[in-house]
């Protein structure tokens, strides 16, 4: 397949960027078009089977792929045509999908459920399998990926997360409660040129045992519904139990130093804090990063996943009915919204671990992985850094941010000053004079307290009372990425390093 083009880079020569962005919108009349218009080469051959779920003659095909082959493996079905010559179908969608790295990978799934999500496949059949779609990248894009010896991809689906793992882990385990799914990240792997991976059939942790990883990710069926009708989707738990069960039970699993990540939905309780629920997920002996990037009440919820299944579409009384069931589910468990987000797990064995639980609905760049190792490696810092030690430590303004003054045109003095970061989280935080002052210092030359001791004899401050009351602020800009310590001071002009 990849001798006939069919690449990410293939299909948009091919069809264009309009046809190519509609059958991302899983629009197919504009791709049909440009195939016809291409001819019966291997490429338009490929894509008319594959993506449009058009029959090809068996001839093309043969010049596009090894027939025989994927007839013998089920991924086609040959037919013959009303006019007698052989016509073969797929019976899979097999989707170009570029990696991280440029690789031409290929991802298996049920026809006409490559994009699925939010979206909406519109499909009720207990075991379908998805495509990727906006939650797969998502978890693809924040996972760590530093070499490891062994990952697990907790409800694997059709593979995309086994087989991200498998370009940096000696070992990979794929596990998922539908035997079909893992027939499909078999073909992913092996269409995609990957080695071989473990592949377990059973629920959460069960069917590893006692075994324990370096790297654990999961896009789990974490659905807060009335019920378990689609297994891609719905837990079979009440409430968000599947999520706080996949969780707590992961710490057990990690080696020491090991990550676990999870995307996850999660109950906003009448009368309960929700920042205080998912904390309570975290396993002892694990610190824990939270992210919720979204939340939505609980009728936004249920039509979002009522559409997902295509019920919006059946008969008005029995959508009305579902309906009644997701507000009656959500109503006995006191449920007001559900957040969406992102739980990153590390194994440190702390005696006090790290907890960080956020909200954080706005835009980020992806791949995160990096982002996530240095949150840990800051909270590492500040753990084992008091108030003290956090004045005779060094630190730099990191690479990606910018200082912005706010405040009415030709004013002398800005309102404010805010530090912006234009990189990963990308977050923004308004500080005083004396943080931006300490900021705009900060190149790892000086140490915390002589910075200070300059800027409160700039202002004529007292420099103990400016050294009490600043450490709390260091500390918040280093914890959300503004600062990051240096481990050994950088020359100053003259070749002296700063005290």
């Amino acid at each position: 397949m990849l001798d006939a083009g069919f690449t990410a880079d293939g299909l948009l020569e091919l069809l264009g960027a309009p046809a190519y962005a509609a059958l991302a919108r899983s629009e197919t009349v504009p791709a049909l078009r440009a195939t016809r218009s291409g001819g019966d080469g291997p490429l338009a051959s490929l894509v008319r089977l594959f993506l449009l779920q058009q029959p090809v003659p068996y001839v093309h095909a043969s010049a596009a792929l090894p027939v025989e082959a994927a007839l013998a493996d089920g991924w086609l079905r040959r037919e013959q045509a009303a006019d007698g010559g052989d016509t073969v179908h797929a019976t899979v969608d097999v989707r170009p999908y570029g990696g991280p790295e440029g690789e031409d990978w290929f991802i298996v799934s049920d026809l006409g459920c490559a994009v699925g999500g939010a979206g909406g496949i519109g499909s009720r059949e207990e075991g379908v399998v998805l495509g990727v779609g906006g939650a797969s990248t998502t978890l693809a894009g924040i996972t760590v990926r530093t070499p490891v010896g062994s990952a697990l991809d907790v409800g694997t689906g059709s593979g995309i997360q086994a087989l991200h793992a498998a370009q940096h882990a000696t070992r990979v385990t794929a596990t998922d409660v539908n035997p079909r799914a893992l027939e499909f990240t078999r073909l992913t792997l092996a269409l995609s040129g990957a080695p071989e991976a473990e592949l377990l059939t059973g629920s959460l942790f069960e069917p590893v045992g006692e075994a324990t990883y370096d790297l654990i990710v999961s896009n789990p069926p974490f659905v807060i519904s009335p019920g378990a009708r689609l297994t891609y989707r719905d837990g079979g738990m009440g409430g968000d139990d599947l999520c706080r069960t996949l969780v707590q039970e992961a710490g057990a699993r990690l080696n020491p130093g090991g990550y676990a990540q999870f995307l996850g939905n999660w109950q906003h309780v009448d009368g309960e804090d929700w920042h205080d629920r998912v904390r309570a997920w975290v396993p002892r002996g694990c610190d824990a990063w939270i992210v919720q990037r979204d939340v939505q009440d609980v009728t936004q919820y249920a039509e979002l996943w009522l559409r997902d299944a295509g019920d919006h579409r059946t008969d008005p009384a029995e959508y009305a009915r579902r309906y009644e069931d997701w507000l009656d589910e959500f109503e006995a468990r006191k449920t007001k919204a559900v957040g969406f987000g992102w739980i990153t797990l590390r194994r440190s064995d702390a005696a006090e671990p790290s907890i960080v639980v956020e909200e954080w609905p706005h835009s980020v760049e992806q791949p995160l992985g990096d982002t996530v190792v240095a949150h840990f490696a800051r909270q590492d810092y500040l753990r084992d850094h008091d108030d003290a030690a956090l004045l005779t430590g060094y630190f730099q303004l990191t690479e990606e941010v910018v200082q912005e003054q706010v405040g009415a045109p030709g004013a002398e003095d800005p309102e404010h000053v805010v530090l912006r970061q234009y990189r990963g989280m990308r977050r923004a935080t308004k500080v005083d004079t004396v943080g931006a002052g300490f900021a705009g210092v900060c190149d790892g030359s000086l140490s915390a307290g002589r910075i200070l001791d300059a800027i409160a004899q700039l202002m004529a401050q007292d420099p103990v009372v400016l050294r009490d009351r600043t450490p709390e602020a260091i500390r918040m800009l280093v914890e959300q990425g503004f600062l990051e310590p240096v481990t050994e001071p950088v020359a100053e002009p003259g070749g002296e390093r700063g005290a």
